[in-house]
């Protein structure tokens, strides 16, 4: 019976817990957010209004207008479950999915309930009490709210989701609050309707009810930000000044306060030839002429010229982001030049027009008579000089300068760019002569270049000389335009991912000193390579090499100098990271760093394990190093034997056979080889790193190790592993002999360890350890797998986790090695920097190589290292 009735209990909980539909699952986890879709769809399906809106008496039970209240006050609440039409419907049903439902989780369904209520009310009775107030305010604006009506649930939904950010962390909070309030005021600002400003205001209230809601009074204060923080500002502020203006030209019915700003861009409609002959000849129609003349090149040319401004202040709002100073005065330029363009075209519209005047085009032709009062055209023109201040204000945030001669290479490249465009435009326009009306000559087409490179209704001309009639014609006509602008707004941000100029500059020898005279790690010695940079401590007595790569500044290794420095050394580089807009990471880090680094608050994960010999106890006896002394004796028995040597000074024989081995192993390979942490040739070139060949009495090298010194106050006292290769055809285990040689060739001369270094994105799991322990959090656990599932995908082609396996035929000892990173948010940016860094060289077809291998050949173990 109780085994009975067991079996039905576990039955059922399979059934009930195993089978649950996963639609059911979601409901089961937020029930509010499918109550409402039930209260969105249901209403509508059941009148009949999802496909043809609401009508008749149902409008007075669900709209949301400025005279709703006090007479209709239920609209308020039942507004949300209702929508325009069948669009309106599907979006609602997505942001509720897509916001609702997190947010409810997040919230819990109680919390999300009361704030998305409350939030709604508040924003509709706030709104309708501002226009009301407003009236004799707002102008023309208060005139059209009041044509105005809200209808569906993006106030509760908006409402709610900034309640649940009280629950995030801090830097979450910040930037979500940021992004959603940066859209909301873009849409108030420019198309200003009343559903704008109730979301808004919504939103506004749910900031205010998130607090409360999580048992805490809410609080008005200015967020403190660090210097990067306020550059993401400025060029989101930027950014939407650019975005603004082209979303009020798009939008067909835009009302807000600086709607006017769309005619900076002019309104696009496309204008056919013909009927711009017929336009024309009726002197009647010479508003509709002049209107139409300058609407000639709508179309894909004319859109993109129409909206060029806002095309390269998106591009210049990237180079603010990164602190470049070539892009704040590109922002200060472009923002200078709307002010001044908005100004004398306002000023233009103001002015009584004088008898028998044509009208004007662009900013030139606004009907000032739209406008119910002058400062309905005044005020938007603060918009671009308020930018202007704000710029000059923050001036100093933007200090970081490009490379040398990057500026000067990027005017040759764009003065070039247009004088082979022009060369086009001009030839090919005689050649198809014919197929424009009328018939141009070459100073028509000479005289007409500068309307190809500017920017529509920028030019004081009334209309173009010729307009084109073919296809061939017509593309000639647009495309000279986007592509100057596209070649020029590439190079331009290219010229933001070259890495900044480094005021410190990159003094190796400096840097060199320090290392040998006080203490690093047993990487340290890769900081001479080629490709980092040095940054110094303001005591000079510690350095930090980094490379920096599209934002991110990448360490290699740890800083290096006296240990009493590490904690000033590391907050002295993150602030100095911070003002060059840089996010820093400590890349293959030992234990000390991350514990130094936690205190900051940091994120750390595991990257690779190194893997070290005490020389002092080293003797290869016993079972576990039958491998190793096998080695020895078949090496003994072929004739092979070492012979150190340095690479600089090695005869040309050597020389030839180390080049000729290292290029069998690329072309094996068919990939690059890796650099960062990973030397090759280059690295060996160098006469304080000492070199282990094994070569046979006929003076052929089978294969060749090379080993980096590790300083520590002034003295050697250990080396480490880098550079291995093994001739394919040559001694099969010269690897595990060259390396057992050097380890007992450094004991016989007193130094203190070996390290064979680490093994990129592998790792060996040791007995006695729990690794997840380590990890901190879910995040840190999704991280570590997916670095594990990297390494895994990676190995046909380099073997990390083969090289590691290899390496502990030597019983080493094991030192973890970390990645220390500031914020989550940045991980992407930071694996691609890494992946730049490892393989700065990677070709295209390389990639769909080493694709195509990961694809074709699952991991498998290679006991083969140096191959």
């Amino acid at each position: 019976m109780n085994a009975t009735g067991h079996s039905s209990s576990r039955i059922r909980n399979f059934v009930i817990g195993r089978r649950m539909p996963g639609w059911l699952k979601a409901v089961k986890k937020a029930p509010v957010t499918w109550l409402l879709l039930v209260f969105l769809w249901v209403p509508g399906l059941l009148t009949g209004t999802v496909l043809t809106g609401l009508h008749g008496s149902l409008r007075h039970m669900a709209v949301v207008t400025v005279s709703s209240l006090p007479a209709h006050w239920w609209v308020i609440v039942t507004g949300a479950f209702w929508e325009r039409g069948l669009g309106g419907y599907l979006l609602g049903t997505a942001l509720l999915l897509a916001v609702g439902s997190p947010t409810e989780r997040k919230l819990g369904s109680l919390r999300f309930a009361v704030a998305g209520l409350a939030a709604q009310v508040a924003g509709v009775i706030t709104v309708i009490g501002m226009v009301h107030a407003g009236r004799n305010l707002m102008g023309s604006w208060s005139a059209q709210l009041v044509t105005h009506s809200y209808l569906g649930p993006s106030a509760w939904v908006l409402g709610a989701a900034l309640a649940a950010t009280a629950t995030l962390e801090t830097l979450w909070r910040r930037r979500l609050r940021l992004l959603t309030f940066t859209l909301l005021i873009l849409l108030v600002l420019y198309s200003g309707s009343f559903p704008d400003l109730v979301r808004l205001t919504a939103a506004t209230a749910g900031v205010f009810l998130g607090p409360v809601l999580c048992g805490r009074a809410p609080r008005l204060s200015v967020p403190v930000t660090s210097g990067r923080e306020a550059r993401v500002l400025i060029a989101l502020i930027v950014a939407a000044s650019a975005v603004g203006p082209v979303l009020a030209g798009l939008l067909p019915h835009a009302v807000g306060p600086l709607s006017v700003l769309r005619f900076l861009f002019t309104n696009i409609q496309a204008v056919d030839p013909l009927t711009l002959q017929s336009l024309c000849a009726d002197p009647s129609q010479v508003r509709d002429c002049a209107s139409a003349q300058l609407q000639l090149r709508a179309g894909a040319g004319g859109i993109f010229m129409a909206i060029l401004p806002s095309v390269l202040l998106l591009v210049v709002a990237d180079g603010l982001r990164r602190g470049r100073r070539f892009a704040w005065y590109s922002a200060l330029i472009i923002q200078g030049a709307l002010a001044l363009l908005a100004g004398t075209y306002i000023a233009a519209a103001l002015m009584p027009a004088a008898p028998n005047h044509s009208p004007n085009e662009g900013l030139g032709a606004i009907d000032v008579s739209a406008y119910h009062h002058p400062l309905s055209l005044i005020l938007p023109l603060l918009l671009p000089t308020l930018l202007v201040v704000l710029l000059l204000i923050t001036r100093r945030l933007f200090l970081v300068s490009a490379p040398p001669k990057t500026y000067r290479h990027l005017v040759k490249a764009v003065l070039i760019t247009a004088v082979l465009l022009s060369t086009v435009y001009v030839l090919a326009g005689l050649a198809l002569a014919r197929e424009f009306t009328p018939v141009p000559g070459l100073p028509d087409l000479l005289a007409d270049l500068p309307d190809r490179f500017l920017p529509l209704g920028y030019l004081f001309d009334l209309s173009p000389a010729f307009f084109p009639q073919g296809s061939a014609t017509v593309v000639l006509y647009e495309s000279i335009g986007i592509t100057f602008w596209t070649i020029t707004a590439v190079l331009i941000l290219r010229s933001f991912l070259r890495p900044a100029h480094n005021i410190h500059g990159t003094d190796s020898n400096r840097a060199r000193n320090i290392l040998k005279t006080t203490e690093g790690s047993s990487l340290s010695w890769m900081t001479q390579w080629h490709g980092n940079s040095y940054w110094f401590s303001s005591s000079g007595n510690s350095f930090i090499a980094y490379r920096s790569i599209s934002g991110i500044a990448l360490t290699l290794g740890p800083p290096v100098g006296p240990p009493a420095e590490l904690h000033t050394t590391i907050n002295e580089f993150v602030h100095h990271a911070a003002d060059q807009g840089w996010t820093p990471c400590f890349y293959s880090v030992p234990g000390n760093i991350k514990d130094a680094a936690e205190d900051l608050g940091w994120g750390a994960v595991q990257v690779a394990q190194e893997t070290i010999l005490d020389l002092a106890t080293l003797s290869f006896t016993g079972k576990k190093f039958q491998d190793i002394r096998t080695a020895l004796n078949k090496a003994a028995k072929e004739g092979i034997h070492t012979q150190w040597v340095s690479y600089p000074e090695a005869p040309l024989a050597i020389a030839d056979q180390i080049h000729a081995i290292s290029e069998e192993w690329v072309a094996d390979k068919k990939m690059p080889e890796m650099g960062f942490t990973l030397g090759g040739l280059e690295e060996i070139n160098d006469p304080e790193v000492r070199c282990l060949l094994a070569i046979d009495d006929q003076h052929t090298i089978h294969a060749l190790a090379s080993w980096l010194p590790v300083y520590r106050d002034g003295a050697v006292v250990g080396w480490t592993l880098d550079f291995m290769r093994r001739r394919s055809t040559g001694f099969r285990a010269s690897i595990e002999f060259l390396i057992s040689s050097a380890a007992l060739s450094f004991k016989d001369d007193g130094y203190e360890f070996l390290s064979l270094s680490g093994a990129p994105l592998a790792r060996i799991k040791q007995e006695g350890t729990d690794n997840a322990s380590k990890i901190p959090n879910q995040q840190m656990a999704a991280l570590d797998q997916l670095l594990n599932r990297l390494g895994t995908l990676l190995e046909p082609v380099y073997g990390f986790t083969s090289l590691l396996q290899f390496k502990s035929k030597f019983q080493p000892r094991y030192e973890p090695l970390f990645m220390l990173y500031p914020d989550a948010a940045a991980l992407p940016s930071i694996a691609n920097a890494i992946g730049k860094a490892y393989l700065p060289k990677v070709s295209f077809r390389q990639s769909l190589s080493l694709a195509g291998r990961i694809i074709r050949h699952p991991a498998k173990s290679r006991n083969e290292p140096g191959q």
